[in-house]
């Protein structure tokens, strides 16, 4: 019997970072693989049946495969140079909560199943939660296999390189009627629990959230030849839109908006750019909101650009509208977690997906800074092992 915290430090040498610190683990790289490795490993040394379903979705049965099962599970892929737990503490999480059911002498009346999702943070191919969404119909099949990473390789490529058929990828009514409840453990991305009090506590909703592409084209020329009057320079607009985001989000409350990635090209450093791409995150709890919240920031990305000489266009790459989990689920789960609070959440996840087609939840686990996405990420040792001892009572309720 293995602890989360043990679990945890078995891998935690996995896709560390040596240029941004932290870890990277991105889709079907070569570190995300050694996690599926791991994974495999830990669930048949528990006597678990592993499969991998044709959109490379991982599962790891105790029982039977059939429909209607209690299933748990995250992710294991990160964003570049993301934190230790934000993934893998979920999936750590399930194996050790296995281990606490056996030593209880647990007999599932029903199927139980481990999951791990490929690409949840759509840092290869730009679409967060990219397995869900082919396993639910939440994105056309055509345009996920035409996704592209940074090195231009697609979807479509990848996963045949890695045992899918691509011919295959896409809605899988068979898979999604396994699940008959889904609950997703996953580290808290605020600071909702505090530093004190009760170490988990209940998802309520998601905030809606989407990820855009704003392309700024301008004139790439010299950059010592060219006179600063003769330029139509993207970057230049491409700051000033970045400026617009931030102080468009400001004044609507509730709002977050962010550019996370930039990228000149040809990005030459003695070389005025042709083009700049900026990828946009957007969030707000109402969707009509949201909408308006693009709207406005299209509206001053044109402005900077027009006021530079260059053009721009905005192309949506993902949208999930905002997500509330299904209230009696979570309310049997609260009755199993007396104490836990109950919190909303502004990040994405699997289960915010399935939430559209099953029925899901989320247990939080504190996270006393409420840094996420960052190498600062932490989780206490205590904390990981309540945690885990929270998910394997609630697993034990629902089965």
């Amino acid at each position: 019997m293995e602890t989360v915290n043990q679990l945890l430090a078995s891998i935690q040498d996995v896709g560390r970072d040596s240029v941004r610190g932290g870890y990277s683990r991105a889709v079907y790289s070569t570190p995300e693989l050694d996690l599926r490795h791991w994974f495999i490993e830990q669930a048949q040394h528990r006597g678990l049946d592993v499969e991998t379903d044709r959109n490379g979705i991982m599962w790891a049965w105790w029982g039977k495969p059939q429909d209607g099962a209690l299933v748990t599970g995250s992710h294991l892929d990160s964003v570049p140079g993301g934190g230790a737990f934000d993934g893998p503490l979920g999936v750590a999480s399930a194996l050790a909560a296995v281990d606490i059911l056996s030593a209880r002498g647990v007999q599932p009346s029903r199927s139980l199943a481990i999951t791990v999702f490929p690409e949840e943070e759509g840092s290869r191919f730009g679409v967060a939660c990219l397995g869900s969404r082919l396993l639910t119909g939440a994105i056309d099949v055509n345009k996920a296999l035409n996704l592209r990473d940074t090195n231009g390789n697609s979807f479509a490529d990848v996963a045949k390189d890695n045992g899918l058929d691509p011919r295959h990828v896409g809605p899988d009514a068979v898979a999604l009627a396994r699940i008959g409840d889904f609950v997703e453990l996953h580290v808290e991305q605020g600071k909702g629990l505090g530093q004190t009090g009760p170490a988990v506590a209940v998802g309520s909703s998601i905030l809606g959230h989407g990820r855009w592409k704003l392309s700024v084209n301008g004139q790439g020329n010299h950059a010592g030849t060219t006179l600063m009057a003769d330029r139509a320079d993207p970057m230049v607009a491409a700051a000033q839109i970045v400026i617009a985001v931030r102080d468009t989000a400001a004044r609507q409350p509730d709002a977050r908006a962010t550019v996370g990635r930039l990228t000149p090209v040809p990005g030459g450093t003695n070389v005025i750019a042709s083009r700049v791409d900026l990828w946009l995150d957007a969030r707000h709890p109402d969707d009509a909101v949201t909408a308006q919240l693009i709207e406005a920031i299209y509206r001053s990305a044109k402005e900077a650009a027009a006021g530079e000489g260059c053009t721009v266009t905005l192309t949506e790459e993902s949208y999930s509208d905002t997500v509330h989990f299904d209230p009696g689920l979570s309310k049997r789960i609260a009755k199993l977690l007396p104490g836990a609070p109950v919190l909303a959440t502004g990040a994405g996840h699997d289960a915010g997906v399935l939430a559209g087609y099953v029925p899901s939840a989320m247990v939080f686990v504190r996270n006393p800074s409420g840094i996420s996405h960052s190498p600062e990420e932490y989780v206490a040792d205590e904390d990981a092992s309540a945690g885990a001892v929270a998910l394997a009572d609630v697993l034990e309720g629902l089965l």
